[in-house]
């Protein structure tokens, strides 16, 4: 098993935060609208840097969409930012008509998404989003797994043409990506390349499935982790190579078990090479007021929860 360590750990909203002033830098059209959650999404450093280029709607999330799609018409690459929640759930048919129906180049900014905004409760923590989102005919859907790969997803997306949904949370986690990496949109990344069982992870459940790996390699099981921090476009090739050598998936995702990473990549198999697949995630119910920690806990989505859906698969793995 690959060795991964991480000196720090950061929420990935910051590295949102970083990305976006980076790529207004980049890109004098990039533009950015926020729902009275400024400091939530960690917008503040683009508002002082770029003050014309910053727009403050306040609590209308309906509004802000249209009003950023209509901004794509002049020309300009508008970031719109609040909680996860809020920017689907709550602005579904705007996304669906103004946004994705007429392929406006909107780039939609998620925070505090799952499980882990935590004390907040089921109120809050969407948990159907990249479902809700991945369904749109021509929405791209990633979700970065720590703060680097947040910051440079945010730079990439900037230049992409397109609408996009940017998934992200709240809680600081390890940081164990490459600083300078190039993010490339629907290419997935290998973690670890292993013979035995293919996880393939997004977000947060990335570093616990590397933690997942270093246990199941002192018990003699060589993983494959893969990182599909791009859910839509699914790099396909990347899950049937990965398949091809081990003959079993385990999917780690925060997100309802129903329609998110799991349902992806069970279609390509249904559709390619049908083989044996457990779930990690929420098992198609709404969360709870705790603690982030407590929450990953109870829901299933920890380290040992990967380690025991891949003994699982493997006894159902088909014998050739």
């Amino acid at each position: 098993m690959k060795k991964y360590n991480y000196s720090e750990k950061k929420d990935t909203r910051s590295g949102f935060g970083a990305g976006l002033v980076e790529a207004g830098k980049r890109n004098t059209d990039v533009v950015a609208l926020c729902a009275d959650l400024t400091g939530s999404l960690k917008m503040d450093s683009f508002q002082k840097e770029f003050p014309d280029r910053f727009f403050q709607v306040g609590i209308a999330e309906a509004n802000m969409i249209g009003i950023a799609a209509g901004m794509t018409i002049g020309g300009k690459v508008p970031f719109t930012g609040t909680f996860a929640n809020f920017s689907t759930g709550r602005v579904y048919d705007q996304i669906r008509q103004s946004v994705a129906y007429s392929n406006k180049n909107v780039k939609i900014c998620a925070s505090h998404a799952g499980l882990t905004l935590g004390e907040d409760g089921a109120t809050h923590q969407i948990l159907e989003d990249i479902g809700l989102m991945k369904m749109l005919p021509g929405m791209t859907v990633i979700n970065p797994c720590d703060f680097n790969q947040t910051k440079a997803a945010t730079i990439a997306i900037a230049e992409f043409k397109g609408p996009v949904y940017l998934r992200f949370g709240r809680p600081a986690v390890p940081v164990f990506t490459d600083p300078d990496q190039k993010f490339e949109i629907g290419k997935a990344w290998m973690v670890n390349e292993g013979k035995d069982v293919s996880i393939f992870a997004t977000g947060h459940l990335v570093w616990k499935a590397i933690e997942a790996g270093e246990k199941l390699a002192a018990m003699g099981i060589d993983a494959e982790i893969i990182n599909i921090h791009t859910i839509k476009p699914l790099d396909e090739r990347a899950v049937l190579n990965s398949v091809a050598k081990t003959g079993c998936v385990v999917t780690a995702e925060e997100h309802n078990r129903i329609g998110g990473l799991g349902d992806s990549i069970a279609q390509v198999l249904s559709r390619n090479n049908p083989l044996p697949q457990e779930y990690v995630a929420v098992d198609d119910s709404f969360g709870e007021s705790a603690t982030p920690d407590q929450l990953m806990i109870k829901y299933g989505l920890e380290s040992n929860d990967i380690v025991k859906a891949v003994q699982k698969v493997i006894g159902r793995k088909i014998k050739k």
